[in-house]
């Protein structure tokens, strides 16, 4: 227990730069206590004792304004940077080393039976505000902008934006919307605003020469 604290407060001081004292991180920082009452919720779960799991998880909730289920599997190095509002469900499953801001949720969509919350790889950045719904996976080394709302699976080294979240960056490369690729994903489909607004550019752009086509003659 002592070595896994330790390691906890360790992380902490290495990703956050306003962690001036151990002392301070065990006694001020919400991250912690959330993700040590997880634990002691999630053994309680494990072993059939669902009720006293929930009290546990609910306490934590209200003491820290994380909400963690303890049924959630959660790998090792999580940081969750400030943390209210933050919501994981009962069947999403973090991988190592990821980072979660305040404000957002790892959840369902209310549909779905079983495994009904998200899947994160290793090393994912879920940014502030951000909602990943359903049960798919995000892969490693993934970044969610602030506010985005992903609703389908996002591949590995990728960074996604905007409401429904689209792919914007792929291997540190950027990602044209516009562009048709004869590998088609029928999973990880562009945002089918941005086709639209790409065909209405390109048939805008068809019509000004084709006007000035018609000056030119006159």
């Amino acid at each position: 227990m002592f070595k896994q604290l330790k390691e906890d407060i360790a992380l902490i001081k290495e990703r956050d730069p306003a962690a001036r004292s151990s002392f301070e991180i065990l006694m001020t920082y919400p991250s912690l206590r959330a993700l040590r009452s997880y634990r002691r919720a999630n053994w309680f779960y494990r072993r059939g004792f669902f009720t006293i799991a929930r009290m546990i998880s609910q306490r934590a909730r209200n003491k820290t304004g994380i909400e963690i289920h303890p049924g959630a599997t959660i790998g090792k190095g999580l940081f969750i940077d400030h943390g209210m509002g933050v919501v994981i469900g009962e069947t999403a499953v973090i991988g190592n080393n990821c980072l979660i801001y305040q404000g957002a949720t790892l959840g369902g969509t209310g549909k779905d039976k079983g495994k009904r919350h998200p899947t994160l790889g290793d090393n994912v950045l879920v940014g502030a505000g951000a909602k990943v719904l359903g049960p798919f996976k995000v892969g490693s080394n993934v970044k969610i902008a602030a506010n985005a709302v992903v609703l389908n699976a996002i591949p590995d080294d990728c960074t996604a934006v905007g409401v429904p979240a689209r792919i914007v960056k792929r291997k540190g490369e950027k990602v044209s919307q516009c562009k048709v690729t004869q590998d088609i994903d029928q999973i990880h489909i562009p945002d089918p605003v941005s086709q639209e607004l790409c065909r209405m550019e390109v048939e805008l752009e068809r019509l000004k020469k084709r006007l000035g086509e018609l000056e030119n003659r006159s």
